[in-house]
């Protein structure tokens, strides 16, 4: 991966012991809801298994980090079970949205593994039942999807009414994110002010301000933390979506989990892309031209990171990734948490800026 930020992409290892308590906590519940509905139907274990399996195929679990973050930062109890249970709904939400996200994009490969919808089709295949293929695979990824969501809300039972407000919002706001990427994409735009749009929407808030608003509201602290925890939370949340943007481009297939330049062959509307759009010479429009072609080879998918090093669109998303981080970073020094939360949210925002995958 091209990148000229610092090396510190570490996820924090005093978060690590906090992760495996929400993995612990989804995987107990899949276990018993696998358990209640084979004893209805066996078939029934497939749609859940395979929810299980995506969880546990791991991902960052930065979202849980950053609702733990704010929590222990508003003074929350280190052990209490009901951060543990709020940030295992986090998952659940991003594993929903993962699934559904790769059925949109049309993306066969999730870290490493099958998609969902991927796994699904080829369980058709092998069985040589009826119908596509295809249609088979996506309808149950939505499903497993739905599944996820639903669970989302059985974790968040019985929560205070700020924490499922933010909740509310934090899923409203990924969908409006969601629904700007497929316009984006579907219409080929090369707006900046809209790509800029989709990062925040579709990741950012609902990777790093709302889990921090979720986190403080737990710790009932929402009120007077919420508009420093959004000083931190929007440029980091958008800094990690312009990394990802990065990754889509140049990202290490072996690293990432997913195939190099696939974002570039669905046509993602990125502030990179757009970049590029806006300083590309005449003579790169035929190149330009061909993003969004499921088609593009290797050499094109080289050649189009070559000019967006040549037209210093990378180095322009670079430096916007150390300006928000740096932004973020000052508000961080003053907001009024513990000062252990501060050093790991520190780490967090060097992590989300300068991560290989």
């Amino acid at each position: 991966m091209t990148s000229t930020g610092p090396k510190e992409a570490l996820f924090p290892p005093a978060l690590l012991p906090f992760a495996a308590r929400v993995e612990r906590r989804i995987d107990e519940l899949l276990r018993d809801e696998l358990a209640r509905w084979q004893a209805v139907d066996a078939r029934l274990a497939e749609p859940i298994d395979a929810l299980r399996d995506f969880v546990a195929t791991g991902g960052k679990r930065l979202r849980p980090a950053f609702c733990y973050c704010s929590f222990i930062g508003g003074g929350g109890a280190l052990d209490n079970q009901s951060v543990v249970d709020a940030a295992a709904a986090l998952e659940l939400v991003h594993t929903f949205a993962l699934a559904h996200d790769d059925v949109m994009d049309g993306s066969a490969i999730r870290r490493g593994e099958d998609s969902v919808h991927a796994r699904f089709a080829r369980r058709h295949g092998r069985s040589g039942w009826r119908g596509e293929a295809r249609r088979f695979g996506e309808g149950m990824a939505i499903l497993v999807g739905d599944f996820a969501f639903t669970y989302a809300d059985v974790l968040m039972r019985g929560m205070p009414g700020a924490a499922q407000a933010v909740f509310d919002e934090l899923r409203i706001e990924l969908c409006v994110g969601q629904s700007l990427d497929l316009v984006g994409t579907a219409s080929a735009s090369t707006e900046a002010d809209l790509a800029n749009r989709i990062a925040v929407y579709k990741s950012g808030k609902y990777t790093v301000e709302r889990p921090l608003h979720l986190g403080a509201a737990l710790a009932g602290r929402l009120e007077p933390l919420a508009p420093t925890l959004s000083a931190i939370g929007l440029p980091l949340g958008h800094a990690f979506q312009l990394r990802d943007d990065v990754l889509g481009a140049f990202g290490d297939a072996e690293v990432t989990g997913k195939p190099v330049g696939d974002d570039l062959r669905e046509g993602k509307s990125t502030p990179l892309v757009a970049l590029a759009f806006e300083r590309a010479r005449a003579e790169d429009r035929p190149l330009l031209g061909r993003l969004g072609d499921p088609g593009l080879t290797a050499t094109e998918i080289s050649s189009l990171q070559d000019l967006f090093v040549r037209t210093g669109a990378l180095e322009q998303v670079e430096s916007d990734i150390a300006r928000l981080v740096a932004e973020a970073r000052d508000a961080l020094a003053s907001a009024p948490i513990t000062d252990l939360a501060r050093s790991w949210l520190d780490e967090l925002a060097a992590y989300v800026a300068w991560r290989d995958r």
